[in-house]
């Protein structure tokens, strides 16, 4: 049986916390918000989500609620990825376990393996979670090691391994990983300021941050995008280019956490190390949000 894969507008989710824990009613509110919008995919702890500082029965927690809200009419996609193999592989199992379509794999960080170490890794993850669609994200910028073309060449034969997303930035990579692996990945961007040429370049959506705050744009963009208008899709990317830029002009999610503060759909928290918004940039994110109509 051919293992699930996901494309479209998929939302990578901020996680709301109140008094040091998971805000299940802002989380659930956030969720339907996505839903109500044209969110494909709900993607639950990410690096947006703040995974990193959450414990293992907060992130299960989110996964369930992303799930339950979902109730199949969009997919769950869970951030399961670790710089451990052997945790990498646990987090897909719980994913799994709480209900989550797939996970979402990112290269493992800080002790940067070689490109067959990173073939290797996803290996050995989908192994322990046979028939799982498992998706790698490749994002060099944070991790210290980039997934080459080549590379995802040699793992095209782990069935589980459906889709890319792609944060390189560059321009080409959609095109030269097509050029080695054909159709047999689903190509994801990761980059909010190139959905376009990205999709363009055959890709088949994005996992988006700006989606947090604009669900109904990016959606919109998206599907114009995959539909040729490029017209359309066009615009769309170039009224939401200032909304990407002040979205990461601090570490991402400071600033995606105060816009949806500032739109009334949670508190300020967010968590160590992260700090809150400068008050000069939150002010200019005020007035592009005024500017857009998302107040």
């Amino acid at each position: 049986m051919a293992i699930r894969t996901f494309d479209g507008s998929m939302v990578a989710l901020a996680t709301p916390f109140r008094g040091g824990a998971l805000d299940e009613g802002a989380y659930r509110s956030l969720c339907r918000y996505q839903l109500e919008s044209g969110t494909a995919v709900l993607v639950p702890c990410g690096t947006t989500g703040e995974a990193v500082t959450m414990s293992a029965g907060e992130q299960e927690r989110a996964i369930r609620i992303a799930v339950e809200e979902a109730k199949g009419r969009a997919a769950v996609v869970a951030g399961a990825g670790s710089n451990s193999t052997q945790a990498t592989a646990e987090n897909v199992r719980r994913a799994r376990e709480a209900g989550a379509d797939g996970a979402l794999v990112v290269t493992p960080y800080y002790n940067k393996p070689t490109q067959a170490g990173l073939v290797e890794h996803f290996r050995l993850v989908a192994k322990a979670n046979p028939g799982f669609p498992l998706i790698a994200y490749n994002v060099p910028g944070r991790t210290g090691v980039d997934m080459l073309p080549d590379t995802f060449a040699k793992a095209c034969d782990i069935p589980e391994l459906v889709a890319i997303k792609e944060a390189t930035g560059n321009a080409a990579r959609p095109i030269e990983i097509l050029e080695k692996c054909g159709e047999r990945l689903t190509l994801l961007s990761g980059d909010d300021f190139t959905v376009l040429p990205f999709i363009a370049a055959g890709g088949k959506g994005v996992i988006s941050v700006s989606a947090n705050v604009a669900p109904r744009m990016m959606a919109d963009l998206v599907a114009a995008a995959r539909a040729g208008d490029l017209l359309r899709a066009q615009k769309l990317q170039v009224k939401m280019n200032n909304l990407h830029r002040l979205l990461f002009v601090e570490s991402n999610p400071i600033p995606v956490k105060w816009a949806l503060h500032l739109m009334g759909r949670f508190g300020p928290e967010i968590r160590p190390p992260l700090t809150p918004m400068t008050e000069a940039n939150a002010t200019r994110l005020r007035d592009e949000l005024e500017r857009l109509g998302l107040m």
